[in-house]
């Protein structure tokens, strides 16, 4: 297993930034900081779904981060333009 440490240098995975849901279809909706970023639907929600079930807070942020993809760049901060 990888050490989250090595990857959550800037400690963002402590807060809850992404949540899950889901649903009766059994399909996975991913948002961060409340807003809808990826969905999972079939053999990639039930992956997703065994990959988390059991495991803590952090592991568990860690999955939908890299299930999002694109959030490993540091994109996600904040858009604000000073």
């Amino acid at each position: 297993m990888i050490a989250i440490g090595s990857i959550d240098k800037r400690n963002r995975l402590d807060e809850e930034v992404f949540t899950y849901r889901v649903t009766k279809d059994n399909k996975v909706f991913i948002s961060y900081m409340g807003r809808q970023v990826t969905s999972l639907a079939g053999k990639e929600a039930d992956k997703f779904l065994s990959r988390i079930s059991g495991v803590d807070f952090k592991t568990a942020q860690l999955a939908m981060a890299k299930v999002t993809g694109n959030f490993k760049r540091g994109n996600e901060k904040d858009s604000k333009r000073e």
